[in-house]
């Protein structure tokens, strides 16, 4: 069985490099991001930059990185709806010549052989096998595994009074769950593996060491069929994909999967222990998990923006001259917060659900995965609140911190006290 490489070279089949210039001289008006800002008041960045720029703007990444960023919700929805003229395929770029080795946005941007940067047919023929293997798991059978996983991280510290519910408890169940449905068990090394790729901090080593598990796992499907996990699904699939195309997508679905579903739980969690609104919910009130979530997909969304789709031919779009090769980048939270669709939720708008959490389009995630990662969210909230209803924060709200990035955003740490309770 062949294994993928894990870091293809970066070559541009697609189009010419840009001239190696800082800033972007084609576009005068760029302007470099507050990543200050950003971290602190994201709504009030995106209105400075849509009050003096518009809809569309020419922005600098670090280090004088050009990309569009698309603020509009129409801008958006036109973006990702049109996959021929934005496409997936990052190779398209033409900058990546501004673009050193050890870019922060590296892991999510760099082409990759997985589903994520396919276009047309074979984007089709693969993101097929994955919502079926996704539509393969039984909502009851999930909700068991995320309530075992979620009682027995409660029960490590359900005996102190005080935990980091980031760390100790919303980091940790997404991978756990996310290793049943492949097929793999959460053991402490396999879920070591997992962290370690995905944080950054295990290097070639950590990705090694859990594409060698992937390959056994697959070997072990391929020799017995009709077992009931994603790696079958996909290893039987009339699709008929390869072993390096079935090793890249479960690889592919840990990142993407993994970081959001813990900010998703990580956030709603701050806002019920935060906002007088659920106050009372942390003991059984008025407010739902449900409309937490829905909120925090509005307000708070764990994939503020994504990098991206790429020109696949010159073009005018909002206003602006765009060339084969650009750079778009989703401004997902930022069209979420556009004036003309906003709901007011105090008002009670949480039943609108037409936010831009998950994008859009062909390449935006399947129906079926969000509401995975949503049942996940919402069996490990509603656990948490039965096992400890009296939990409270043990810092002021102003003292929780966000984590400072640009394509994920959630709390660093949820530190929580509560009336010690009795293992289960």
């Amino acid at each position: 069985m062949t294994t993928p490489d894990p870091m293809p070279p970066l070559e541009d089949p697609f189009a010419p490099a840009a001239p190696p210039l800082l800033g972007w001289p084609e576009q005068p008006d760029a302007v470099r991001l507050d990543m200050q800002l950003l971290r602190t008041d994201p709504d009030e960045l995106y209105r400075k930059l849509r009050r003096e720029h518009g809809p569309v703007v020419p922005v600098l990444l670090e280090p004088d990185i050009p990309v569009w960023m698309v603020l509009g919700y129409r801008e958006l929805l036109r973006v990702t709806t049109d996959p021929n003229l934005f496409a997936r395929d990052s190779r398209r770029w033409h900058s990546w010549d501004r673009v050193p080795p050890d870019w922060e946005l590296m892991t999510f941007v760099a082409y990759r052989p997985t589903m994520l940067f396919s276009e047309g047919a074979d984007h089709e023929r693969r993101s097929e096998a994955i919502i079926d293997s996704m539509e393969s798991v039984d909502p009851s059978e999930l909700r068991a595994q995320c309530e075992r996983v979620a009682d027995s991280l409660i029960d490590v510290f359900a005996g102190s009074g005080r935990a980091d519910l980031m760390a100790e408890y919303a980091s940790q169940i997404p991978l756990r769950v996310l290793n049943r449905m492949y097929g793999l068990d959460d053991s402490p090394e396999i879920v070591q593996e997992t962290v370690d790729l995905v944080s950054g901090n295990g290097g070639p080593e950590a990705h090694q060491n859990l594409l060698n598990r992937m390959v056994a796992l697959l070997e072990n499907a391929r020799s017995n069929p009709g077992a009931n996990n994603i790696a079958s699904v996909l290893a039987f699939h009339p699709a008929g994909l390869t072993d390096e195309e079935i090793l890249n997508d479960l690889l592919g679905n840990v990142y993407a999967a993994h970081q959001p579903t813990t900010d998703l739980i990580g956030n709603a969690l701050r806002l019920m222990l935060t906002d007088e609104r659920f106050a009372v919910t942390m003991a059984g009130g008025r407010r739902s998990v449900g409309q937490a979530l829905n909120e925090v997909l509005w307000e708070a969304t764990p994939v503020p923006n994504w990098v991206g789709r790429w020109a696949s031919e010159d073009t005018m779009f909002a206003g602006r001259h765009i060339r084969k090769g650009d750079c778009m980048m989703l401004g997902l939270a930022a069209a979420n917060a556009d004036p003309d669709v906003r709901p007011d939720f105090r008002a009670g708008a949480a039943g609108n659900q037409a936010h831009m959490a998950f994008s859009h389009g062909t390449h935006g995630c399947p129906q079926v995965a969000r509401e995975l990662a949503e049942n996940i969210a919402m069996a490990a909230i509603e656990v948490l609140i039965d096992r400890l209803p009296d939990v409270t924060l043990s810092v002021t709200p102003d003292e929780l911190q966000w984590r400072s990035a640009l394509m994920m955003r959630g709390v660093s740490s949820i530190p929580v006290d509560f009336t010690p309770a009795f293992h289960r």
